[in-house]
């Protein structure tokens, strides 16, 4: 009995020092020394990750550029012949053709500058438009004239857009006079067809001063 109990305690000890090959494995796994390798691995390749995104976003950033370039390009103002003349269209204008025909009279053939003073004047009845007809006499050089206050309202703002259009064309106002034309518009009927409304087109331009109208 005493030999068979020496026996496998022997046989105890022997299972006990050998250790199983599941554990072997999983204590090499587990070595500091390739935990490091590993995290070293996964730090490469995110590095690696992160300078193609960035190399990708310059080239973005440069094909955008480039595009930019190009539509500059595009929107370069064609260089054309200079304009020598501004010309702007009064359409359907709520004036009297007979008033239309006195101003432009009266505006014909001087400097805008002077025109648009004049006309201030007018509008602050301290100037008359000479006009013909049965017309009471104003002072001044003249014998008969009026106050169209509408009219002259409306071919202000017809030379201060005349004016900008000389701008925007490099016209020396100096060197440029009022050449202007109106004419008779079509006038719709007034409510239950009793008259007529009074309606007129007017064009004004600026010429040379040497070139005729």
């Amino acid at each position: 009995m005493v030999e068979q109990k020496e026996i496998d305690n022997k046989k105890l000890d022997e299972t006990k020092s050998e250790k199983p090959i599941n554990e072997v494995k999983d204590t090499e796994d587990k070595s500091p020394i390739k935990e490091g390798k590993k995290d070293q691995d996964l730090g490469n390749a995110q590095n690696d990750k992160d300078k193609s995104a960035g190399e990708d976003k310059k080239q973005d950033a440069g094909d955008k550029d480039v595009k930019d370039t190009k539509k500059k390009e595009k929107i370069k103002p064609a260089t054309g012949p200079k304009k020598e003349e501004a010309v702007v269209n009064g359409r359907d204008l709520r004036i009297s053709t007979k008033h239309s025909i006195a101003v432009c009279n009266f505006i014909r053939n001087k400097n805008i500058d002077i025109a648009l003073i004049e006309l201030d004047q007018v509008s602050l009845k301290k100037r008359a438009i000479p006009m013909r007809g049965e017309i009471p006499h104003r002072k001044g050089k003249m014998m008969s004239g009026r106050y169209p206050i509408n009219a002259v309202k409306a071919f202000t703002m017809l030379l201060k857009s005349l004016k900008a259009n000389a701008i925007n064309h490099e016209l020396e106002l100096e060197k440029v006079k009022i050449a202007c034309m109106p004419n008779y518009a079509s006038r719709p009927a007034t409510r239950f067809g009793q008259g007529r409304h009074k309606r007129s087109h007017v064009q004004i331009k600026l010429i040379p001063m040497g070139k005729k109208k």
